[in-house]
């Protein structure tokens, strides 16, 4: 799908879909739990999908009314004939916390992963899985799995994916005897393992947690379910908003958000005032208004879904910005710190790659021109983001991409007011 963006700022209100990153562990804690619950998740993503797909393979029910699902429990012994097939697409977060939970049931699964997600590095938890009693096997786009884990220590560094991290986090629990998870060396994205605790906790699993160690301790660790909850609505798709309305018209407002969230890309706030934008807060609204935009140094190693939306404020900001602590963009849906780079760079920014990151200087406006998304939804956004300071229109090549994580992305952005739309409409005759 091809999408052409018209140059200019936006102005306008908007609602953001539910958190993905929320969505999916709310999913398989109720999937896990003790009794039935009810997910009320505004906007079902591809990824989001993907993860009730798989619980529903492993023997929960699932079932889907608009934007209430309801989830039972999968009940021990259900659907244990022959390999479950768990297509989980390309979500990383359905693959790396559903892993260790089927070595937890014992179950036989055959992962099928699509696009870049295959490629993306699964070391060192597929060690510590396959030392702790699984067996793992990958043939292509298949990832084969056998055995049941075993109670004990687990120790797994947290300087690489705090996915992996989750995932053990869902699976200890599941096993009958006492078991205990370390996590060494330097924490990356802290902020998604506490979100991973705070559903451990609001299902009433049990578990003590001192610094970085934690103990599940032996027998049942698991409570009842809420029965009702609502999925927040996701700061990461918010930010695309956020800094459109920096980036001209009249100010953007981003409507229902939490502001209290654990959500770690919440961060967008203070980095859009340390940028120069106008940023107000009341209640559940965030308005961004045009401000005197200006480079800084931003430490992206807890906030790398960011980076693209950054790096776009960036270029149209005065003097020079650096990313920095971004390796690990090189291993999303595309190496995103090429492709941010070449997404721009075609726009007619100033922008190159660094060891780890992005050296960025900005430019009063961009030339506009068309961008290849990369199969990457953060990338396309990002790019339809960038028209607002472009000179020309932005013509955006597969752009379908966006269905990742927020499926309506174009009607939101159309349906917001154009700068000189007005002025386009007497134009062309369309008018009053």
């Amino acid at each position: 799908m091809i999408q052409a963006i018209q140059p200019g700022g936006r102005t306008g209100s908007v609602e953001i879909p539910a958190s993905k990153s929320r969505a999916h562990r709310l999913l398989i804690c109720a999937a896990l739990g003790q009794n039935a619950a009810e997910l009320r998740c505004d906007g079902i993503s591809r990824d989001i999908q993907a993860t009730m797909d798989c619980l529903g393979a492993l023997g929960a029910g699932i079932s889907r009314a608009g934007d209430r699902i309801r989830v039972t429990p999968a009940v021990p012994g259900r659907h244990t004939e022959g390999a479950a097939e768990l297509p989980c697409g390309e979500s990383g977060s359905t693959l790396r916390f559903l892993l260790p939970v089927v070595g937890a049931l014992g179950r036989s699964a055959v992962f099928r992963m699509e696009g870049r997600l295959p490629e993306r590095p699964l070391q060192p938890l597929w060690d510590l899985l396959t030392e702790n009693g699984m067996s793992l096997r990958r043939d292509g786009n298949l990832l084969f799995c056998d055995g049941r884990l075993r109670a004990g220590a687990y120790r797994i560094p947290g300087n690489i994916s705090s996915q992996y991290v989750s995932g053990l986090l869902f699976a200890l629990p599941l096993l009958a005897g006492e078991s205990v998870l370390e996590v060494t060396d330097r924490i990356e994205s802290a902020d998604y393992i506490a979100m991973t605790e705070d559903a451990l906790s609001l299902f009433g699993w049990r578990f003590e947690k001192q610094g970085w160690r934690y103990r599940f301790p032996a027998g049942e660790k698991r409570g009842e379910s809420p029965s009702v909850l609502q999925v927040e609505r996701d700061w990461s798709s918010a930010a695309f908003f956020l800094a459109l309305g920096a980036l001209g018209g009249n100010g953007i407002t981003v409507r229902g958000m939490n502001l209290l969230s654990r959500q770690g890309d919440r961060r967008m706030l203070p980095l859009m005032r340390a940028f120069g934008a106008d940023v107000r807060e009341e209640e559940t609204e965030i308005t961004v208004r045009p401000g005197r935009m200006r480079g800084m140094e931003i430490d992206a190693s807890g906030i790398p879904d960011l980076v693209p939306i950054l790096a776009v404020a960036a270029s149209l900001a005065e003097g020079e910005t650096r990313i920095v602590h971004a390796e690990r963009l090189r291993l999303k849906e595309s190496d995103r710190l090429r492709t941010t780079t070449a997404m721009l760079s075609a726009l007619g920014a100033d922008i190159r790659e660094t060891a780890d990151g992005l050296l960025i200087h900005g430019k009063d406006r961009l030339a506009g021109g068309r961008v290849d998304a990369s199969n990457d939804h953060r990338i396309a956004m990002a790019a339809a983001v960038a028209a607002a300071g472009c000179a020309a229109p932005v013509i955006i090549d597969g752009a379908e991409c966006t269905e990742k994580s927020f499926p309506r992305f174009w009607e939101t952005l159309e349906a917001l007011e154009r700068d000189g739309a007005a002025d386009d409409a007497a134009r062309t005759g369309g008018g009053k």
